[in-house]
């Protein structure tokens, strides 16, 4: 699996079906080969971009596909992991991709009122049907993850997704330390925390930012703090001394930071998605990532 993912999140939304072509062949191109989505992303509309691009631009064989079930935003429950709810969602994403399987399921995200059993039992069963070939859970907490892993089945969780940043290290207390217990692999999402650590809010907002859009102005919002000043410029002083970008910078210490399998990037269009792409190349001096590490504890 690539060491770089490509997110689908803003497909539908704010990237249509040609520019998501285009990022998808670079991406291949370049060696990548996990390509994450969900049912969430753009109400379905990722999915069914993605749909239009399998075999025709690249061929499924060689891509990582990774979606998740359990929220359903236009559900009577926006969360339902009942095992008639992962297995409805996971059959109706095959079917959309139009894929017989899918390399990684995950469980969307804890459901308090779905006992443990029941989900370990549903993703047991997702393996053994042929429907995927490892499964893995999202947004979990420290706990949350040790006590799935503990109620297997015989079928073990093999990765998790979480935020993860220089911005966003919390998951290091506990979750960090619990997969590496229990033999998961941690993806890295959100590793530039909204376009932050890229430096391109130091001065403001851009008016053509996600910032700068009501919908998600609230996401980008919660990383610019009094805090995060001191971590980007120290980002953006180890890129002018690397002679890269900072995007590079942040994308590469997510990368390698213990634990973490793969970072998944997501990308509006194919010019900031070439810039992820040669961020790949940056192998981050140790004094530098040591300095990024003490900056952002």
């Amino acid at each position: 699996m690539s060491r770089l993912g490509l997110g689908t999140l803003t497909w539908g939304r704010d990237t249509d079906g040609d520019e998501a072509a285009a990022q998808i062949a670079a991406f291949v191109d370049a060696g990548g080969t996990l390509v994450d989505t969900s049912p969430a992303y753009g109400d379905g509309a990722a999915q069914r971009i993605l749909a239009e691009l399998l075999d025709d631009v690249v061929p499924r064989t060689e891509l990582v596909l990774s979606s998740s079930s359990g929220i359903n935003p236009a559900g009577p429950s926006r969360i339902d992991c009942s095992r008639r709810g992962l297995v409805a969602q996971l059959d109706a994403t095959l079917r959309e991709l139009g894929t017989d399987y899918l390399d990684m399921w995950q469980v969307a995200t804890w459901d308090p009122f779905t006992p443990v059993d029941e989900i370990a039992a549903t993703l047991d069963f997702a393996v053994s049907s042929g429907r995927v070939r490892y499964v893995g859970a999202r947004g979990y907490l420290g706990w949350q993850l040790a006590t799935a892993a503990g109620a297997s089945r015989g079928t073990t969780l093999v990765a998790t997704q979480v935020e993860y940043s220089l911005l966003a290290r919390g998951v290091e207390e506990e979750l960090v330390p619990a997969a590496a217990h229990h033999g998961v692999g941690v993806f890295a999402a959100v590793p530039l925390a909204r376009g932050v650590l890229t430096g391109k809010y130091r001065n403001g907002i851009p008016v053509d930012s996600r910032g700068a859009d009501e919908a998600h102005a609230q996401d980008v919002q919660s990383y610019l703090t009094d805090s995060s000043v001191r971590v980007v410029d120290a980002v953006v002083t180890a890129a002018d001394g690397l002679g890269t970008s900072p995007l590079a910078v942040a994308l590469a210490w997510a990368r390698d930071r213990p634990g973490v399998a793969s970072a998944v990037v997501g990308a509006r269009d194919i010019a900031q998605l070439t810039g992820v792409l040669v961020a790949e190349e940056l192998e981050l001096p140790a004094a530098i990532a040591a300095a990024l590490d003490d900056v952002s504890a």
